[in-house]
């Protein structure tokens, strides 16, 4: 994983549904994720803990809480082809960055709709993001 390449730009994709009331989030969570990525820089002695936490709660927590939130409490909010996509590529982004703040390469390929159910089962964005990495290994 280069945790510096570049996402695609948001809300350049088109499809037959119309933008969501969460369009400029998303854009907002995109652009977050990129600018994440841009300035990242291995730590030199991993694991950096607080580094990867500040991953999850103010980059990975948001991103998932849009779609919870999209779909929660009666609601049910369609989300476009493209804002679907975006969701998925800062997600990915944020898994990435977090495993690499432990010195582990990762190439993550998670639906947020697989993080929105981990984070609904676990309440804890840290499990959300130990979960679906695999990092830090609890295994062995």
């Amino acid at each position: 994983m280069d945790p510096r390449k570049n996402l695609p730009d948001p809300g350049d994709r088109s499809d037959d549904k119309p933008p969501s009331e969460y369009r400029d989030r998303i854009d907002d969570l995109v652009a977050g994720a990129r600018d994440a990525r841009a300035g990242f820089d291995p730590p030199a002695n991993p694991p950096d803990e607080d580094r990867a936490m500040d991953f999850c709660r103010e980059g990975l927590g948001p991103v998932v809480m849009t779609y919870v939130r999209a779909h929660g409490g009666g609601g049910w909010t369609e989300f476009s082809g493209g804002e679907l996509d975006d969701l998925h590529e800062a997600l990915n982004t944020y898994l990435e960055l977090y495993a690499a703040c432990y010195g582990v390469d990762v190439e993550a390929d998670v639906t947020i709709r697989k993080a929105a159910e981990v984070l609904i089962e676990t309440h804890n964005i840290r499990d959300v993001a130990q979960l679906l990495t695999d990092v830090p290994d609890r295994h062995g």
